[in-house]
């Protein structure tokens, strides 16, 4: 089993990277074929998404000769997209960064979400391009975000709604999603500690 592991926190001992990493320990020992790329936004050297890139995607998609450094930015775009296609499972930790997800992370998504590569899309409608059976997101934030309190989720939480899509859309049939919360408070501690434990006793059915 090949588990594509996303970091999108440059914080090596933060809550979504702790919790992931607890988890992916599980997996390694629940299954013992598992094999783990880790993808670090913060260490990739992703391309800026700038006009030469987005010249690189549409010359891409549409199979138009391209320069030199349009063709290395297409085959770097296809190195990351080729990473989740060879993925059976993903594990992803996101940190809320106002409200939202770090923006690295989106920079990854933009890059690799491109017709034919992740998803189709026939003129109407989208469809995903990958098969893959199970990912777990693990969203950490520092507020707790309950309806009826200051900060409800349905208006601050840009955060779990968007990265659910994202993976659903591309073909992943179950996200598995873990919110821990208060991750930055006095309750911080106690808030990590029982995630860690809830995420590993969800390897063996990983």
């Amino acid at each position: 089993m090949r588990v594509l592991n996303i970091v999108s926190s440059p914080r090596p001992d933060g809550a979504s990277v702790t919790v992931a990493n607890a988890f992916v320990d599980a997996l390694r020992i629940e299954h013992q074929d598992v094999v783990v790329d880790t993808l670090n936004v913060w260490q990739e050297d992703l391309p800026e998404f700038d006009s030469t890139t987005i010249g690189a995607k549409y010359k891409g998609l549409s199979g138009a000769e391209m320069n030199h450094v349009e063709q290395q930015l297409w085959n770097r775009i296809q190195s990351l997209v080729e990473r989740f296609r060879m993925a059976d499972r993903i594990v992803l930790g996101v940190p809320m960064w106002n409200w939202s997800y770090p923006y690295k992370l989106k920079q990854l998504i933009d890059l690799v979400a491109q017709r034919g590569m992740l998803f189709t899309f026939d003129g109407t409608h989208f469809g995903p391009a990958l098969d893959i059976e199970r990912a777990l997101v693990v969203f950490t934030r520092g507020q707790f975000y309950t309806e009826d309190g200051p900060t409800p989720a349905s208006r601050w939480d840009h955060q779990t709604e968007y990265v659910t899509f994202f993976l659903e859309t591309i073909g992943v049939q179950n996200v598995q999603t873990l919110v821990v919360e208060h991750a930055w408070d006095d309750q911080a501690e106690e808030s990590i500690k029982d995630a860690i434990n809830t995420a590993t006793a969800k390897a063996n059915a990983f």
